[in-house]
């Protein structure tokens, strides 16, 4: 619960001190780049760290939260002037491994004192600790990484994120976040006082290697310096949850952790997920596996395993359609959110609240992906199939955007009874209580209406362009030329920014938000 306390004129000289402080930190950075030359980027990944081991210790001297978020509110104003303005370059410097020829613009500087503020706010009262913890490894684990990727860092990793990564800043990141947990957490040991107290230092190593992971995965996986922001929040998260849900079991969470990783290892294996998109598996299935359980771990393989093993059945059929699809079979980080990220948000809120309505978006949510999948793969695999515009009923050929057809749409619907017969199998009693017959309806329908509504927004707004090379209709921004040279195609309809993903996402919300509604206004639980 978010809690701003009252001032205390005790804090007051700490307050003005702190502001000096990072001021001076901004001044000098700005003569270290001005004056003596040095990179932007590397200065400001040093204030980063600095701030860092600042923050940390904030709690310390401060006995209310006021003066901290007033402080972190005055920061946040101060960039966001001075990305308008460029007052300190320092600043303003771009993120991805320090290379200058590869990177992107980062909005760190903004998230930084976002986040402190958020947590400042949420965790002061009860848990500073898990504050402290999460900003300090944010500060220090993400410079680090960024300095010794761009010193020695030499491959880089593929298919990863558009802020250049190698391998040799993410075993930084690992490494120095394993260091920091660790040692921070036997600090703290005695402050645990809810579903970690008393975890034996075995556990308590278990714990501190998996978020290890987790805040390496991050790092690896998010440009635009949207890592400063979900680096802290992912580890504070699971810290809080794993306090104050005592139904969350350390072992168990443990377990899922270490069976998603598994699972995304097993999916590069197989060529079911690339590089990001085995890395947002992990992050998914963290919570969902370690944090859900057997109810909720289920219907997700259900969804991913028969998913990506339809995706590869009958390759050869589809591949006269491989051009009107913006993506292939093997899935990256786009579209583990686009399918995934709605279910992730579903765990997340029930951890927090234990309201079992919530558990029906979450199977809404994977019928509708599901259904979407399904419709797609066996709408292309049918023999001489034919579609029609779900707008206007006209002909067009399969794998159109917004294109429907009897086959498609019945294997959305049986698609979306699997994911309420997974959920069945582990004898989920908020299914029972809800009737079984009402449990398939509920579901089967909520993923079949789903998968509508991305016809929908396919045939209306997603984004649809033209081929010159091939001289076809397709769903991709680019196209190869026989001479290797990536040619831009002409946008014929929708809307630019509006693309698969995106879509696929508003269909996975409609099915959560259709199962929700339906459960909420019954008043069952």
């Amino acid at each position: 619960m978010l809690n701003l306390q009252s001032p205390l004129s005790q804090d007051i000289p700490v307050f003005f001190l702190t502001l000096c402080l990072v001021l001076l930190f901004v001044l000098l950075a700005e003569l270290l780049t001005r004056k003596f030359g040095i990179s932007p980027l590397v200065v400001r990944k040093v204030i980063h760290l600095s701030m860092g081991v600042v923050l940390f210790f904030i709690p310390t001297y401060f006995q209310s939260n006021f003066y901290p978020v007033l402080a972190a509110l005055l920061l946040l104003l101060l960039n966001a002037l001075n990305m308008r303005f460029s007052w300190f370059r320092a600043l303003l410097a771009e993120s991805g491994d320090l290379q200058p020829t590869a990177t992107v613009k980062s909005y760190g500087s903004l998230l930084f004192p976002l986040v402190f503020l958020f947590l400042a706010l949420f965790l002061w009262e009860s848990h500073k600790w898990i504050l402290q913890i999460s900003v300090l490894v944010m500060g220090v684990g993400d410079s680090l990484a960024a300095l010794v990727g761009s010193s020695v860092g030499k491959k880089h990793i593929e298919h990863l994120t558009k802020n250049p990564k190698t391998v040799e800043g993410s075993l930084t990141m690992f490494f120095s976040s394993l260091l920091l947990l660790g040692t921070t957490m036997m600090l703290f040991r005695h402050e645990f006082s809810g579903g970690l107290a008393g975890t034996s230092t075995i556990s308590l190593f278990a714990l501190v290697l998996l978020l290890a992971l987790v805040a390496t995965a991050v790092e690896a996986l998010l440009s635009y310096g949207l890592d400063n922001f979900f680096i802290p929040v992912s580890i504070a998260y699971i810290l809080y949850v794993l306090e104050m849900n005592h139904t969350i079991l350390l072992e168990n969470f443990l377990l899922g952790g270490f069976f998603a990783f598994l699972l995304a290892l097993f999916s590069i294996k197989v060529k079911f997920l690339n590089n990001s998109g085995a890395t947002a598996t992990f992050l998914l299935g963290t919570t969902i596996f370690g944090i859900g359980g057997m109810a909720w771990t289920v219907p997700l393989l259900t969804f991913y395993l028969l998913s990506s093993v339809l995706s590869k059945v009958g390759k050869k059929r589809k591949a006269k359609f491989d051009l009107v699809f913006e993506k292939g079979s093997q899935r990256d980080a786009g579209q583990v959110y686009a399918n995934g990220g709605i279910a992730w948000m579903m765990m997340v809120v029930f951890s927090l609240t234990n309201d079992p309505a919530i558990f029906f978006a979450y199977l809404g949510t994977l019928a509708a992906v599901q259904a979407d999948t399904w419709a797609t793969e066996i709408g292309t695999m049918w023999p001489n199939p034919k579609a029609r515009l779900i707008t206007t009923f006209r002909e067009v050929p399969v794998g159109t955007s917004g294109g429907v057809s009897v086959p498609g749409t019945s294997g959305a619907f049986l698609g979306s009874l699997f994911i309420c017969a997974s959920a069945m199998i582990v004898d989920v009693q908020w299914l029972a209580d809800f009737g079984v017959l009402q449990s398939f309806l509920l579901i089967g329908f909520s993923g079949l209406l789903a998968s509508l509504v991305d016809s929908f927004f396919g045939a209306t707004v997603q984004a649809q362009y033209f081929d010159p090379i091939r001289e076809k209709v397709t769903e991709r921004t680019h196209s190869l030329a026989p001479d290797g040279l990536m040619v831009e195609n002409r946008l014929l309809k929708g809307v630019p920014f509006v693309n698969n993903d995106l879509v696929n996402t508003l269909c996975a919300l409609s099915g959560s938000a259709l199962a929700y509604m339906v459960i909420e206004n019954m008043n069952l639980f």
